[in-house]
């Protein structure tokens, strides 16, 4: 029996979430054509190089190894990694690039989920869902008088760091709801960010100005805590910071220093540590909204990553463009 044609590094748990019946069966019949069948393994070193020898795509999950000189060794007619998530950046290597490898990716599944946990995060800070909440566990909470004002979304001025595929179905959400947004990224001039209906800013402004601050900017050298003690001390009193995107733009301890005040709020999906310690001050601030970076875990977003990552290698084999190819220029920019 020949070396399997595609090798699937996906656990039997993950493998379930992201493909139906349907697009399993689509990526079984397309490893056929491709000469050696599947076979789904939780890491490439469970293969031994015999395993290895014609295998084409290997399709990734989050955890995957990078892709070495040692692996690609192993891997002698590998062509495509399809990754069923986002960032690349953990197993893309110049190796991998050098051998003209293709590399493509799910990320566009997951933009519309983590936009709406950061429109739910919105909605929670402007009308302090999480204080009122909090305050009704206590005698007298009913009247809550020390919560603070309470905000619509209408007109409201909103400051999105980033316009990523997440930013951008983020600015979807809320400018379909009346915010004014205030679009953060030096990749756009006002005329594009125009475009995508919102006013360009530049950062200091647009936390002066904002009510909300919600982060969708990429992990870069420049970015690094790009939110630390100033920037937060910009903002004004009540307003509320949403991360759903990476804790590394965030100065962590300084957003912890400054919610400790109760001056502002915020939602938080990402964290510097993850698990987040049972010990975390931000577990126990009544103006903290806190979720365990799950912001793109829906049943439908999963599937739309099986589904994306199912069409990708079908598209391989039948020799048709692929739509969500990662270059090395990208690379350098992603998340």
């Amino acid at each position: 029996m020949s070396a399997p044609a595609v090798v699937v590094v996906v656990s039997e748990e993950l493998m379930a979430e992201f493909f139906s019946d349907a697009d399993l069966a689509r990526l079984r019949a397309t490893a056929d054509a491709l000469g050696g069948g599947m076979v789904r393994v939780d890491g490439l070193a469970d293969l031994d190089a015999a395993d290895l020898a014609d295998a084409r795509v290997v399709v990734t999950s989050w955890g995957a190894v990078p892709f070495d000189a040692a692996l690609l060794a192993r891997l002698p007619r590998l062509e495509l990694v399809a990754h069923t998530g986002a960032t690349v950046k953990f197993f893309a290597t110049d190796e991998l690039f050098a051998r003209g490898v293709r590399i493509t990716q799910a990320g566009l599944a997951m933009a519309r989920p983590v936009a709406e946990v950061s429109l739910t995060f919105t909605l929670m800070l402007l009308h302090r869902v999480a204080e009122l909440g909090e305050a009704l566990r206590e005698p007298g909470g009913w009247y809550a008088p020390s919560i603070g004002a309470q905000h619509q979304i209408l007109g409201t001025p909103i400051a999105v760091v980033g316009a990523s595929r997440t930013g951008r179905s983020y600015l979807q959400l809320i400018r379909a709801l009346g915010a004014r947004p205030l679009l953060v990224d030096p990749t756009l001039d006002a005329a594009q960010a125009a475009e995508l209906g919102a006013e360009k800013a530049e950062l200091d402004d647009a936390l002066r100005q904002a009510r909300i601050v919600a982060l969708h900017a990429p992990t870069l050298p420049a970015t690094r805590h790009m939110i630390g003690a100033r920037e937060l001390a910009l903002m004004p009193d009540g307003a509320g910071m949403v991360n759903t995107a990476r804790s590394w733009l965030t100065d962590e301890a300084a957003l912890e220093a400054e919610l400790r005040t109760g001056r502002i709020a915020a939602a938080i999906d990402v964290f510097d540590e993850e698990p987040m310690p049972r010990h975390s001050v931000l577990r126990t601030l009544p103006n903290v909204v806190l979720t365990p970076h799950r912001a793109a875990g829906t049943v439908e977003g999963r599937l739309d990553q099986g589904r994306i990552v199912a069409d990708e290698v079908e598209a391989f084999a039948a020799g048709r463009p692929l739509q969500h190819v990662i270059t090395r220029a990208q690379l350098d920019v992603m998340a």
